[in-house]
C-alpha cells in the first residue's frame, strides 16, 4: 500500500475504515475547487470480495472527525454531534454498497438508472456572490447504452441548511446531495444531454423536518416503494449486473423513499415469494421472471426521460397566443 501523505487524518481514517470492513488502498494530497488543501483517500474491501472495486473519499486536509473540527471556513459543529460514529456508519454503508455490481449506480423513483461521478468534494463557497455552499458533479443515464446522456450538476446548499449538517464534508453530505439530485430528476428539472452546461440542484430546508429531525425527499407508500425496489433490482442486478445481487437495505434509498432499511427488506421478502427476485439477507438478485418484464421497465425509463425534456406550447410557437 503506497501512502504519499502521512497525517493524523490518514491514521484516523485508516482505523475507521478497518472497523467498517474496508482497507486504505492509498492516500494522496489534493486541491479543492476553491484551492484548499485536501486529502484524497482510495478505499477498498478488506477481503477478496469485490477486490477490484474501490471508492474515493476526499476530505479537507485540516478536517478532524475524531475531534469534531469542520475546517477553517465551515460552520461550527454541534457539541452533540458524534462525527466519529457518523463517519463509521458512512464507511460501513459504503462497504456494503461496494458489493453491488455497479456501486456508483442508483435508480430514481421514476425508473431512471443513473450513475453518479466526478463529484468535486468538499463543498466550496459559491463564486457567484450568493451565500451558499456548492459541490459540482455529474450523473449519467446508466441503461447500458452508449449515448453518453448525462447532466452536469451544481448542488447548492443554503447556509440555513448547512447548519443542520454535522460537517460539510463528503461522508456527512453525500447521501442527501445524491437524493436531492434524484428528487430534482423526479421533478423533471434536470435534462440529460450529450453535452451540457451545469444545471442547478437546490438543496434547501424543504428537504429537512426539524420536528422529526430527518431528511424527507418523497412521500411514498408500499406501492411506490415496491415499484422502486423491483426497478432497482431489474436495472442494477439484471440489466447492468449480470444478475448478481444488489444491496436493498441501503439507508440512502430508505432516506430517499422516507422509509426504513428494514421495511425495504420486508417488502423484498414478500416479492421473493412471488419469484421476482432471490433474497439472501440484505441482498437481492433478479430472476428470469423479473427480467421478462424488460419492456415494462424500458418503457418507464423512456417516459421518465421524456419528462426531463423541456416542453413547449406548440400553439404559442405557431403564434396563436391569447394576448
Amino acid at each position: 500500500m503506497a501512502i504519499e501523505l502521512k497525517s493524523s487524518l490518514a491514521v484516523s481514517l485508516e482505523s475507521a475504515a478497518a472497523r467498517a470492513g474496508l482497507k486504505l488502498v492509498s492516500v494522496a494530497p489534493g486541491v479543492s475547487f476553491d484551492g484548499r488543501a485536501t486529502a484524497v483517500f482510495v478505499l477498498g474491501p478488506a477481503g477478496d470480495a469485490a477486490a477490484n472495486r474501490t471508492l474515493q473519499l476526499e476530505l479537507s486536509e485540516e478536517f478532524d472527525f475524531e475531534a469534531g473540527s469542520r475546517g477553517s471556513e465551515l460552520l461550527p459543529v454541534s457539541a452533540q454531534t458524534d462525527l466519529r460514529a457518523e463517519m463509521e456508519a458512512h464507511l460501513a454503508a459504503e462497504a456494503k454498497r461496494l458489493r453491488n455490481p455497479r456501486p456508483e449506480c442508483a435508480v430514481t423513483l421514476g425508473g431512471l438508472p443513473v450513475a453518479f461521478g466526478k463529484f468535486e468534494w468538499p463543498f466550496h463557497r459559491s463564486t457567484s456572490g450568493s451565500d451558499t455552499y456548492v459541490v459540482h458533479g455529474e450523473i449519467h443515464l446508466a441503461d447500458g447504452g452508449e449515448h453518453n446522456l448525462h447532466a452536469k450538476v451544481a448542488a447548492n446548499v443554503t447556509r440555513t441548511f448547512a447548519e443542520i449538517v454535522p460537517a460539510m464534508e463528503q461522508p456527512f453530505a453525500e447521501s442527501f446531495v445524491y437524493n436531492a439530485v434524484r428528487k430534482t430528476v423526479d421533478m423533471g428539472q434536470l435534462e440529460f444531454l450529450k453535452s451540457a452546461n451545469r444545471q442547478p440542484v437546490p438543496v434547501t430546508t424543504r428537504y429537512y423536518s426539524r420536528w422529526q429531525k430527518k431528511f424527507i425527499f418523497t412521500e411514498t407508500g408500499d406501492k411506490e416503494r415496491l415499484r422502486y425496489l423491483l426497478s432497482k433490482i431489474f436495472w442494477l442486478s439484471g440489466a447492468l449486473g449480470g444478475n448478481r445481487p444488489v444491496w436493498i437495505a441501503d439507508p440512502r434509498d430508505a432516506q430517499y423513499l422516507n422509509t426504513t432499511a428494514a421495511d425495504l427488506v420486508r417488502m423484498a421478502g414478500d416479492e421473493a415469494g412471488e419469484g421476482l427476485m432471490t433474497l439472501d439477507g440484505e441482498f437481492a438478485a433478479a430472476t428470469p421472471a423479473l427480467m421478462a418484464r424488460a419492456e415494462e421497465y424500458r418503457a418507464a425509463l423512456a417516459k421518465a426521460l421524456d419528462f426531463t425534456k423541456p416542453k413547449f406550447n406548440e400553439e404559442m410557437r405557431a403564434g396563436h397566443a391569447n394576448m
